[in-house]
């Protein structure tokens, strides 16, 4: 009856928006008429909740439902009902709910879907257009301030993580991802991006800043200052920019989004990540979140002169310049941090100066070096400092220092002093992987040795470098220029002449070291000098295994990683360990991240350019899954990888790949898979699943009141009460076919099974000549029985969707590769037989035309799956059609006559009628009129 009732309902409010509208914009009405049409549509609009309204006039705009002059205005309607306190979350609610791609999970099935529908990649990227894209009627400035603070919202998280995951991308791929609505300036970038960096660097914000505090005298000798500080950001605000930037950049990860936005913030980050004094409430709240986004930026696009930048910086609390805002962080308890405006006589250095925090700011550098800087990128930075530590100004083709203010600034000299020690402690050997710039600096500090300009201290310095670098296997004298050598081994001599107990000696050890550093190895054991490629490509392929690898790497420096291993597989780099490779990618293919498993799939396409065979080998044995060990969600993404792989061969998808992949996609697909393991696992959840209830019973039994062992069978339970007849029974038909789709007592789970047939027809699609004819023909025979002993079986629809699929791909791919004039040596009327077609589709197949058209046609008339029947119905058409094209024959050449004047051997280029005369003497042939 409540079902009845909502049905009415909406069938009344489709009436009364298509009456009012009607009478509101009707072109023949009178301006009176229409005016107050116009404020009864207008009342009617408002009363109306988002949703309703959503789904009726959804229900109007379709072709031919309403005129087109009352279309245009139901739909400009419908596309500002975003703008909304509600509109967003109405809008994307209502495309998820209605997208075919969307599905129902069995736990979603029994209960009410209070969060919305199963989202797919499809329609995320549908509600992503609709959201991101203003109508034609709206302007940019005026559609995102509409929406972002509803997109805001729901990143917060507040709504549940898929729809903060939505909103994430939305923002960050349907507005910040688009050039013409996403770059720094424009609408979208004020109204997404600027509200998050502003909180963190006010310097970025685009509004004017704020008047300087009011001052006025109370007296002649007092000054009262009515607004000590202007709070330019307030603690929590600046709390939840952190939050929204982090849950934006993670949800779906974009590098070069990533790069920009966090570009601008790198050192309000890191003044945050390693802020002190900290306490636990300060460091969950701002520290870890600017640690994480700071590490993800450095990460990406890191550098030596971003981490020299650190460093010249590293009491950083605010902006302090001549011109611009000028503001700072300040603590106000212990939990909170706010960004207050200084005035013109305050500076946001620590002043005095504060060593225990300096020295737990160096400490924090130093740890942020570990976990981001590669070692290129810390020996560039060790080189900086040493550099800058010896005073030098001389211009370098080699190492190029900056000159600056703060070189005389004794707290820097100081930093960078305790910095440079710091990272000959932690991390000597990777200080070396600039070899050849720092032999060069070697050099010229051991050559200055004994000047009266020389830095003595550096001495010792520079001798343990030159240990280092010479103690490496791969060191080879030949490598080093012979002028930097031979400087180095007069400096050597010199410092050992100069009786100094210790520099002489070890200046005396080292000369030996270097002069016989070649004979100390066999020559056919020492490794081969790599070129530079590949080191690079060596430095490239560490680095992307640490960024994928690493468990606590966020999604964009995954992704990243992925994009760096893709670069080298591109380029056929051989760094890349092809198996080891393979392994790794399925290992990560099998997370959840959907945008994860996108970015792996596209790697699996690039590497099967390079070595097809091992990549679909993997890849379909993975999908198989022989082992047991994969769940359907996974061995899905696996075929999901195969379908691409399969479309990118082309027509190279041939041979015993082909045979191998064919075979096994039938096996899966067949009635007599069988998976002992897992029906081992299903009879043990049964098992516990009975015990359970039995043990449910007896407690019930003996108490007094109901006692219930689950939660979550009240809350279902419950929900359940809250449901209408027609949900119940909607519902409860969902949970029939969701649950009638997994494995049965060992059986093949009916998802794999259709998945197998759709990727054997994408491969019949993709090259129908990959496969053999007794293969095609076993597919063919596989779907008629699967179309004859499915039938009926409600969760079978998948499965007989995906059979009838089969057939219509390879009479598609029949009549194809017949327009392409391809020789498939089979095909409808090719078995020989002389009386033409009917009987066969050629040499090999035991198939015939005549059992898949009485399949057909049985199909087309009882199937209760309304898809099965127009495929079914689709085929039919195609194989007649296909006959049809057989009565024509093929041309044999270009002088031919076309074959549309020739049917069943009568030319029509010389009819049989005879030629008239005109009056001017033209010869005109005959015309054939239609007469009553």
């Amino acid at each position: 009856m409540d079902a009845k009732q909502d049905a009415k309902q909406e069938e009344t409010l489709v009436s009364a928006l298509e009456r009012n509208a009607t009478k509101a914009f009707q072109p023949t009405a009178n301006t009176q008429s229409r005016a107050e049409g116009q404020r009864d549509f207008g009342a009617l609009i408002s009363r109306t909740g988002t949703s309703a309204l959503i789904s009726s006039l959804n229900a109007l705009i379709k072709p031919g439902r309403v005129p087109d002059w009352l279309r245009i205005h139901l739909v400009d309607v419908l596309t500002l009902l975003p703008q909304r306190p509600d509109g967003v979350r109405a809008t994307l609610e209502f495309v998820f709910s209605v997208h075919p791609s969307s599905t129902v999970k069995i736990s979603e099935a029994a209960t009410p879907q209070k969060q919305g529908a199963n989202i797919t990649m499809e329609a995320l990227k549908m509600a992503s257009t609709l959201l991101s894209v203003p109508p034609a009627s709206v302007k940019p400035e005026a559609w995102f301030p509409g929406i972002s603070p509803q997109l805001f919202a729901l990143l917060d998280g507040n709504d549940g993580p898929d729809l903060a995951r939505v909103a994430a991308y939305v923002i960050g791929f349907g507005v910040l991802g688009r050039k013409q609505l996403g770059a720094p300036g424009t609408a979208g970038w004020r109204a997404f991006a600027e509200p998050m960096l502003a909180c963190i660097n006010p310097s970025l914000s685009s509004r004017d800043s704020p008047a300087e505090p009011l001052v006025f005298s109370a007296g002649p000798d007092e000054v009262v200052d009515l607004r000590k500080h202007t709070i330019l950001v307030q603690a929590d605000a600046l709390h939840v920019s952190l939050k929204r930037l982090s849950s934006l950049l993670n949800s779906h990860p974009n590098p070069g989004l990533t790069k920009r936005l966090l570009g601008p913030l790198l050192m309000p980050l890191w003044s945050l990540s390693s802020w002190s004094p900290s306490t636990t409430n300060i460091r969950e709240r701002y520290s870890q979140p600017a640690q994480d986004l700071i590490e993800i930026y450095l990460k990406l696009s890191g550098s030596a002169d971003k981490f020299f930048d650190i460093i010249r910086n590293l009491l950083f609390s605010g902006f302090n310049g001549a011109t611009g805002l000028r503001w700072s962080y300040e603590q106000i308890d212990d939990s909170s941090l706010q960004v207050k405006r200084l005035h013109d006589d305050e500076s946001t250095t620590l002043t005095p100066l504060d060593l225990e925090i300096m020295d737990s700011k160096i400490s924090a550098f130093i740890e942020l070096l570990k976990r981001t800087a590669s070692d290129i990128d810390l020996s560039t930075l060790f080189l900086k400092l040493f550099e800058t530590s010896l005073g030098s100004r001389e211009d370098s083709n080699i190492i190029q220092v900056i000159a600056s203010n703060d070189d005389g600034d004794p707290i820097l000299q100081l930093i960078q002093a305790r910095i440079l020690q710091a990272m000959m402690e932690q991390f000597p050997d990777r200080l070396i992987s600039n070899s050849k710039q720092l032999l060069e600096l070697v050099s010229k500090v051991l050559g200055e040795f004994g000047a009266e300009s020389a830095n003595d201290d550096a001495v010792p310095v520079a001798l343990s470098l030159l240990n280092m670098v010479i103690t490496v296997p791969s060191f080879q004298r030949k490598d080093v220029p012979e002028k930097t050598l031979a400087s180095i081994e007069n400096s050597l001599l010199k410092i050992s002449l100069a009786r100094e107990l210790d520099n002489s000696q070890t200046a005396h050890n080292l000369s030996q070291l270097l002069k016989y550093r070649d004979e100390l190895e066999d020559p056919t054991e020492r490794p081969t000098a790599p070129t530079d490629q590949q080191i690079e490509d060596k430095r490239t392929y560490n680095l992307a295994l640490t960024y994928i690898t690493q468990a606590d790497c966020p999604p964009p420096v995954r992704s990243e990683g992925l994009n760096l291993l893709g670069t080298l597989i591109k380029a056929n780099s051989a760094i890349v360990d092809i198996p080891a490779t393979l392994v790794l990618l399925s290992s990560i293919l099998k997370d959840d991240d959907e945008y994860i498993s996108l970015r792996v799939i596209k790697v699996f396409v690039q590497l099967s350019e390079r070595h097809p065979r091992s990549t679909i080998r993997e890849v379909l044995d993975q999908y198989v899954d022989a082992s047991e060990k994969q769940n359907t969600d996974t061995r899905l993404r696996f075929g999901e990888a195969l379908l691409q792989l399969m479309q990118r061969l082309g027509e190279t998808f041939a041979g015993d790949i082909a045979t191998s992949v064919g075979e096994a996609l039938l096996a899966l697909a067949g009635r007599r898979a069988h998976r002992p393991k897992t029906e081992e696992r299903q009879v043990r959840a049964e098992q516990a699943a009975a015990r359970k209830r039995k043990a449910k019973e007896k407690l019930g039994a003996n108490s007094r009141g109901p006692l219930s062992l689950d939660d979550e069978d009240d809350d279902v339970d419950m929900d359940l009460e809250e449901q209408t007849p027609e949900e119940r029974t909607r519902n409860a038909l969902l949970a029939r076919i969701v649950s009638g789709w997994e494995s049965k007592r060992g059986s093949e789970d009916m998802r794999i099974r259709a998945s197998a047939l759709s990727l054997f027809a994408s491969g019949l699609e993709t090259n129908i000549r990959a496969f053999t004819p007794s293969l095609i023909d076993a597919a063919l025979a596989l779907s008629l029985d699967v179309l004859t002993l499915e039938a009926g079986v409600l969760e079978a629809g998948i499965l007989r969707r995906a059979a009838v699929t089969v057939l219509l791909r390879f009479v598609y791919a029949l009549g194809e590769a017949r327009e392409r004039g391809a020789s498939l040596h089979f095909g409808p009327g090719m078995n020989g037989s002389r009386n033409g077609v009917g009987l066969g589709f050629g040499a090999g197949f035991t198939t015939k035309e005549e059992d898949v058209v009485r399949v057909l046609k049985y199909v087309e008339r009882t199937d209760e799956d309304g898809l099965v029947q127009q495929h079914a119905h689709d085929v039919l058409e195609s194989l007649e059609n296909l006959r049809l094209v057989q009565l024509v024959p093929r041309q044999q050449g270009k002088d031919t006559t076309p074959s549309i004047v020739r049917v069943a051997g009568l030319d029509m280029s010389r009819p049989n009628l005879p030629v008239l005369d005109t009056d001017e003497g033209r010869r005109a042939k005959p015309r054939i009129e239609e007469i009553e």
